[in-house]
C-alpha cells in the first residue's frame, strides 16, 4: 500500500471519493508520499551508487607506480609526473507514467482506487530504477548517449580489459589493465572445493583495496540457482535460521551486514557474504566491496534548473472530459568506480552480457 491513507488522515476501508477531499488535499498528500518513498529508494541503493551527481562527465587522476632511482654522487634524478587517469560520463533521461480518466471515471475514482494507481506507479519507478542499474553493472560494453547539451558522451562501464592503466595491485610495482567481467570455465553445477568462484571475486577486490586479517567486508550476489552447490563448499558457513539453532561445534556467519537486497544465506571463509537475490541471472556471481566507493553514480539535473529530482508528480492535464496527472524520474546510471564490482560468469564460456541487460 501506498500509505496515503495515513497521510489524509482516513482509513483505509473508508469509501471516500477524491473528487469530495480537493485535489489539493490530495496533490499535497503526494507529494509528501514520494519524498518518503524516493528516501527508501535511495537507501536501497547505497550497496552499488555511490551517490547523486550533477556532472555529465568526471575525470579520475591515477598516481603511478615504480621506484625511486638510484643516485650517483652528481647527476640529478631525471622528473616524474603522474600521467594515469580514466574518464567516465552519465546519461540523463526522463521515464514517466500518467494516470488519467475520463470526467465521469475521475469523479468516481476512490481513495482506493487512487492508492492502487500509485503503487503501480512506485513498482514501475523501482523496477525501471533498478533495470538501468543492473544493466550500467551487466553491459561490459562501452555505451554512447547523445546529451542535448553536451553531445555524444561516452558511457564507460566496470573495468572491462580496455586500454586504462589502473594503479598498481597488492604484489606488484606497475600499472596495469584490468578485466572483471570473468568467466569461471566450468557451469554452475560444477561449483566444489576444487571449482571455487568466490576465491576469485575475493582476490580480485582485494589486490585493489586490501587484504584484512579475518577478511574484507565483500558480499557477493548470487541467484536461487547457485545456492545448494554454495553451501555445499567446505569454507562456507551459514546464517542462523529463525527458529533453529545451530549446535555449538558448527561454525556460523555473525555480524552480518545491513541494508542489502536479498537474503544473506552465509560467509565464505576466502572473505566474503554471500546473498540469494532473485534479481541476478541464473549462472552470474556479482561481487561489491562494502568499504570503499560503490562502482557506479546517478546523474540527476543541476538543482538550479528546478527541476524535481526522483519520482514527482509533474504535470496536471484538465482538458475536458479527460483529466491525467503525469509522473515523471529523470536520471542516468553509470560506472563510476570502475574497479569495485567483480562479475562471475558461471559457465564453460566466456563472459556474455545476460538477456534484457545490452
Amino acid at each position: 500500500m501506498s500509505a496515503i491513507f495515513g497521510i489524509l488522515g482516513i482509513d483505509d476501508t473508508d469509501r471516500v471519493f477524491v473528487a469530495t477531499i480537493g485535489q489539493r488535499v490530495v496533490y499535497d498528500a503526494i507529494t509528501n508520499l514520494l519524498e518518503r518513498y524516493n528516501a527508501d529508494l535511495k537507501a536501497a541503493l547505497g550497496v552499488f551508487v555511490e551517490g547523486e551527481t550533477e556532472d555529465y562527465k568526471v575525470r579520475f587522476k591515477l598516481p603511478g607506480g615504480g621506484r625511486l632511482q638510484r643516485l650517483g654522487r652528481q647527476a640529478p634524478p631525471a622528473e616524474v609526473r603522474a600521467v594515469g587517469q580514466w574518464d567516465v560520463a552519465y546519461p540523463l533521461e526522463g521515464f514517466g507514467a500518467a494516470v488519467g480518466g475520463g470526467r465521469v471515471d475521475m469523479a468516481y475514482m476512490t481513495v482506493q482506487d487512487l492508492d492502487k494507481h500509485l503503487d503501480t506507479v512506485t513498482i514501475q519507478d523501482i523496477n525501471t530504477v533498478r533495470q538501468e542499474m543492473l544493466k550500467a553493472l551487466f553491459n561490459n560494453n562501452q555505451d554512447s548517449f547523445v546529451d542535448r547539451l553536451w553531445g555524444t558522451l561516452l558511457i564507460e562501464p566496470l573495468a572491462n580489459g580496455d586500454s586504462v592503466n589502473y594503479p598498481p595491485v597488492l604484489g606488484s610495482e606497475s600499472e596495469a589493465t584490468e578485466d572483471h567481467y570473468l568467466s569461471a570455465g566450468f557451469a554452475a553445477s560444477a561449483i566444489s572445493d576444487t571449482n571455487n568462484p568466490y576465491l576469485t571475486i575475493v582476490n580480485e577486490l582485494e589486490e585493489h583495496f586490501g587484504a584484512v586479517t579475518g577478511g574484507a567486508n565483500i558480499v557477493t550476489f548470487i541467484h536461487p540457482d547457485e545456492v545448494p552447490e554454495t553451501q555445499a563448499l567446505t569454507n562456507f558457513s551459514d546464517v542462523e535460521t529463525l527458529g533453529i539453532r545451530l549446535g555449538d561445534d558448527t561454525a556460523r556467519a555473525v555480524g552480518l551486514p545491513g541494508n542489502l537486497p536479498g537474503r544473506i544465506i552465509g560467509r565464505m571463509s576466502d572473505g566474503t557474504w554471500v546473498v540469494e537475490w532473485r534479481w541476478m541471472p541464473a549462472a552470474y556471481m556479482l561481487g561489491i566491496h562494502l568499504e570503499v566507493a560503490r562502482p557506479l553514480a546517478i546523474r540527476v539535473d543541476p538543482a538550479d534548473t528546478g527541476l524535481e529530482r526522483g519520482l514527482a508528480l509533474v504535470a496536471r492535464d484538465e482538458e475536458y472530459p479527460l483529466e491525467t496527472s503525469y509522473w515523471e524520474h529523470r536520471f542516468g546510471m553509470g560506472a563510476s568506480n570502475r574497479l569495485n564490482g567483480v562479475f562471475m560468469f558461471v559457465d564453460a564460456g566466456a563472459f556474455a552480457i545476460p538477456a534484457g541487460f545490452t
